[in-house]
């Protein structure tokens, strides 16, 4: 992809704008370019897997305090974290209970790329250097499949939970976990305020030190240093952070990596060890769009199918009762020349996987018009012209789809009325 074009489509997707529900405002404009009446999760009410998940979702909307941990990974889109964020943030708004800890979160900007607007990790960023598992790089990558590298003297990092996010309350942390490099010891890692510090360990074979606090705080600070100067090739890999609480309600971790696919996520070597540091409830499967990004000559149907296989194995090796939802890709183009008719392929090995495993599939493609569909979206300013991504109203327009899609699956296991729920959820931010 063009370089300058995918910084355009970063700030498009940055800016800052307060969260809404945007249907209803933009449906006499935008209404005929999406099928709300097909927007659903195809299978969900034939799958025990979602029956449980919206049971107990239905529990945290009651106001019992009961723990949830949704999981969403992709590429470009998840990494940008705006249609994520939104769902994130209904859900966690639902009540006074729904809020649980921010959790799982990386230093894009450390790895001199684009970083969600939500949350801040910042340092010298002229002093790091990422790597993407969706590149030709080679280096230690774990859950979140990119890693900022060290390698300089020394440099202070800043993490601060909250930024530009849209939760009623404030994220907060009691204990905090600093994933990297463990195997190396040639830096010295320091809180710079140590008073918090209540104690301390280091998680060798999942790569984490852990800190816990005597109070929760908003944001930390650590330095790195490294222990001796004659060391001609120091390194510290930061592959991730956690913010943590005990609180009860809605987790939402999103993973998604620039141009990222099953295969590069497969060379993430300890992405699994790490992910069997949790038991997600929900996991959405939002991968594909850059496995098909190439000419339909060159798709190979039966590599894609067996990737898409083996993570939805990995994920069910670590919690057999995670209900999974796989999310077909948006249509777009190839090259911006060609009307890209992989995703068509996929849409049918995805709707045969649901089906196999008992899962759910939240079809966007058909949602969004199908083939060549990218092209009115474009020419109604929702997507820029790679035809790839989306524009910030674009992601709001997808985010509200997807949470009108989960309601409607919601209320019809639960036996709630779908208009109560929907208008409940509409009524958050106004």
């Amino acid at each position: 992809m063009n370089k300058k074009l995918l910084i355009l489509v970063i700030f498009w997707a940055t800016q800052c704008y307060s969260q809404r529900y945007i249907l209803d405002s933009v449906e006499s404009e935008y209404g005929s370019l999406y099928h709300q009446e097909i927007n659903q999760f195809k299978y969900a009410a034939d799958s025990p897997y979602f029956n449980t998940f919206f049971k107990r979702l239905d529990s945290v909307f009651e106001g019992k305090k009961d723990k949830l941990h949704i999981f969403h990974i992709g590429g470009s889109h998840i990494q940008a974290d705006i249609y994520s964020n939104k769902l994130r943030t209904y859900l966690q708004n639902t009540n006074e209970v729904s809020m649980a800890q921010r959790g799982f979160i990386f230093p894009f900007h450390l790895a001199r790329t684009n970083n969600p607007s939500n949350y801040q990790i910042s340092g010298t960023k002229s002093k790091w250097q990422g790597y993407r598992c969706s590149a030709t790089d080679s280096i230690a990558w774990g859950l979140s499949g990119i890693t900022a590298a060290f390698r300089e003297k020394s440099d202070t990092i800043y993490i601060k939970a909250n930024y530009k996010n849209y939760t009623k309350k404030q994220y907060t942390f009691n204990k905090f976990r600093l994933f990297h490099s463990t195997w190396n010891d040639d830096y010295q890692i320091t809180l710079l305020d140590s008073t918090l510090v209540d104690w301390e360990i280091t998680n060798y074979e999942s790569f984490y030190k852990e800190y816990h606090f005597k109070t929760a705080v908003d944001s930390v600070a650590f330095r790195l240093e490294l222990k001796e100067t004659a060391n001609i090739s120091p390194e510290f890999l930061f592959m991730g952070a956690e913010l943590m609480n005990e609180n009860p309600g809605i987790e939402f971790t999103s993973i998604g990596v620039n141009g990222a696919s099953f295969g590069f996520y497969n060379r993430s070597a300890y992405f699994e060890k790490q992910l069997q540091l949790y038991s997600p409830d929900l996991f959405i499967i939002s991968i594909g769009t850059n496995d098909a990004y190439m000419p339909v000559s060159y798709f190979n149907t039966d590599k894609f199918r067996k990737y898409y296989e083996d993570f939805i194995q990995m994920i069910q090796r670590i919690n057999p009762n995670c209900a999974i939802l796989l999310t077909v890709p948006n249509d777009s183009y190839y090259k911006r020349k060609y009307q890209n008719k992989n995703t068509a392929t996929q849409q049918i090995i995805i709707n045969e996987l649901a089906q196999k495993y008992q899962m759910a599939v939240w079809d966007f493609y058909e949602i969004m018009g199908g083939l060549g569909s990218s092209n009115r979206w474009y020419k109604n300013k929702l997507m820029p012209r790679d035809r790839i991504h989306f524009t910030h109203l674009g992601y709001q327009i997808k985010a509200d789809l997807l949470l009108n899609a989960l309601i409607d699956a919601w209320s019809t296991a639960t036996n709630r009325d779908k208009e109560t729920l929907l208008n409940h959820y509409k009524s958050l931010h106004e």
